[in-house]
């Protein structure tokens, strides 16, 4: 009797385990694991101790169990509840006027990796390099201006 409190306890625990990885903490797997890890020590003890056919029912009526939560959350709405549902349609310097012109020479305020911050006329712009690292303070020239997004180079001196 004690030994079927466990096994349900594990995988109980296991699967609660599982849905808080894939709703809360997305991304860790840290917990995702422990939880698939208690799945399967439940099922494992389960086949050690009840033999073959009483596994494979318990295995069966977990993934049954599982599925059945999640046709049963997605059918209530309960995945909308965490989902983001605001869209980002703004862009950087999109409400500024670019008052730049090829050959301004200013300051890179952050490392161009290959984008970053440059400064000209104490105005900040997202810049970018083309692809060569850009260290931070260093001077830059703007080279070509195209579809809003400027692009510099180091000014070697």
């Amino acid at each position: 009797m004690l030994i079927w409190v466990a096994i349900i306890s594990l995988i109980i625990i296991g699967l609660a385990l599982l849905v808080i990885e894939l709703i809360f903490i997305p991304g860790t797997t840290f917990v995702g694991i422990i939880g698939l890890l208690c799945v399967i020590s439940g099922l494992v003890l389960t086949f050690n101790h009840f033999g073959n056919s009483i596994g494979w029912m318990a295995t069966s009526g977990t993934i049954v169990f599982s599925i059945a939560v999640i046709i049963y959350a997605f059918r209530a709405g309960a995945w909308n509840k965490f989902a983001l549902k605001g869209a980002i349609d703004s862009k950087v310097n999109q409400d500024k006027p670019i008052e730049l012109e090829i050959g301004d020479e200013g300051i890179a305020r952050s490392a161009l990796r290959p984008m970053g911050k440059g400064e000209f006329n104490n105005i900040e712009f997202e810049v970018r390099s083309l692809g060569e690292l850009v260290e931070s303070d260093s001077k830059i020239k703007v080279i070509k201006i195209k579809n809003r997004k400027i692009f510099v180079e180091p000014i070697n001196l």
